[in-house]
């Protein structure tokens, strides 16, 4: 999968509902069951030019609602910083040897932030 096309996926996750019932169809058809537009438009009964045009508006309306916002790069930003406190905690806990309160206490910071990752 391409950069593009998973940060499209990613959007459609985010804010999917947001789109009409067709943008969302057709979007979920050709990103994410890989059908051509050929294939969506014969399936739809219209022109492929059609298709690529919901599909299109679509995209525009989820970037425009991401630059908007900046939900998903918070998210992201966010996603890799519990991944740095991860690694912190992991560390944390080989330091205090896995006897002591303290390495206890690193293992449910470590459970915690994996949790936090889901």
């Amino acid at each position: 999968m391409d950069d593009e096309t998973l940060q499209m996926t990613m959007l459609f996750d985010f804010f999917g509902e947001l789109l009409t019932e067709k943008q969302r169809e057709y979007f979920d058809l050709y990103h994410n069951e890989d059908l051509s537009l050929s294939e969506i438009a014969e399936k739809a009964g219209i022109s492929r030019q059609g298709v690529f045009d919901i599909i299109a508006r679509a995209e525009k309306s989820l970037l425009l609602i991401e630059q908007k916002t900046g939900v998903v790069q918070k998210w992201l930003n966010t996603y890799a910083e519990i991944g740095q406190a991860e690694k912190i905690a992991r560390e944390l806990m080989s330091l205090s040897g896995g006897e002591s309160r303290s390495a206890a206490l690193s293992q449910k910071l470590v459970l915690l932030l994996q949790g936090l990752k889901c």
